[in-house]
């Protein structure tokens, strides 16, 4: 069976701004129903990336291509109908309303319109489809945004903080929207700031800084390599008269203690050995602490 052609795949890409190397030697490709966190702070090399994939500028060296072609070659012109991008920085007219808005981007992409009322309910704006943008709220206009790029189905979906703007309940529908293309087959790059809250969303996160590829593999792989402490916390059903070496009390009836990833399964086991306990908490390092610590270690 002949393997899946990656919907996304850099071989080794360089692109340089005068003297500085705005992305160097990276290299990574993206599967069907994979979606992959973009982390870095600005002027990694994220925005590159994105304008590299969608073959707004071209690489000095290495390979970008894009269901199977190469980007921003002649020709690859009409996968783009399969790829949808949501920008950092929404630029809507204000003029039109959002149903000419979301039918503008239908044309562009050589879309039908006649799923567009659908799409518009779907993101909650139905409601304002015959309103002017100009009088949208930015929340609204985000979600207008993310509906042009979730114009027909696409294969490739590339996001850049997506959640700008979006109250908590617009939030959640997001997530339920990139778990819903995700298992369609639909290949997320999520370029964002806000890691804590995606991180749930990500099979694989990837670590850019000054233009490197520092970091890549999924969330338990990524907790290995970062080396940090795991805490383990438990409730016991009476004060314990002495505390098992490691542990120290954190209230009357609470315990805990710290170990390297390595240990977990150990320390868990003897945790459950202990007389009187009724709960055990894990805490394991987020995504925010393990990114500071890729960073911090690049800096050494």
């Amino acid at each position: 069976m002949t393997p899946a052609i990656p919907p996304i795949e850099l071989q080794a890409v360089t692109k340089a701004y005068g003297h500085v190397r705005a992305v160097d030697s990276v290299s990574f490709a993206l599967q069907p129903g994979e979606c992959v966190i973009l982390a870095g702070h600005n002027g990694a090399g994220k925005s590159t990336l994105i304008k590299l994939i969608l073959g707004l500028v071209r690489p000095d060296a290495g390979e970008v291509r894009v269901l199977g072609d190469l980007s921003g070659r002649r020709g690859s012109a009409h996968h783009r109908r399969h790829i949808g991008y949501l920008p950092e920085t929404v630029a809507l007219y204000p003029s039109l309303t959002g149903a000419e808005t979301l039918a503008f981007y239908a044309r562009l992409k050589g879309l039908a319109s006649d799923g567009n009322a659908a799409l518009l309910a779907r993101l909650g704006i139905s409601g304002a489809a015959r309103r002017r943008v100009g009088g949208y709220s930015k929340g609204m206009r985000q979600r207008l945004a993310l509906a042009q790029a979730l114009l027909g189905q696409p294969r490739i979906l590339l996001l850049d903080e997506p959640t700008t703007g979006l109250d908590p309940a617009s939030r959640l529908l997001f997530h339920q929207i990139v778990r819903e293309l995700r298992d369609t087959g639909c290949a997320i790059l999520l370029s964002t700031h806000a890691l804590a809250e995606l991180e749930g969303q990500a099979d694989r996160v990837i670590v850019m800084s000054k233009g490197h590829k520092i970091a890549d593999g999924s969330l338990a792989s990524l907790r290995r390599e970062a080396d940090m402490p795991v805490r383990i916390r438990l409730t016991l059903s009476a004060e314990p008269a002495q505390l098992p070496a490691g542990w120290q009390r954190i209230g009357t009836h609470r315990i805990e203690r710290s170990c390297v990833p390595a240990e977990k399964l150990l320390h868990l086991h003897q945790a459950l050995a202990i007389v009187d306990v009724c709960d055990i908490e894990l805490e394991q390092p987020g995504l925010d602490e393990m990114y500071a610590r890729f960073l911090q270690r690049e800096d050494l």
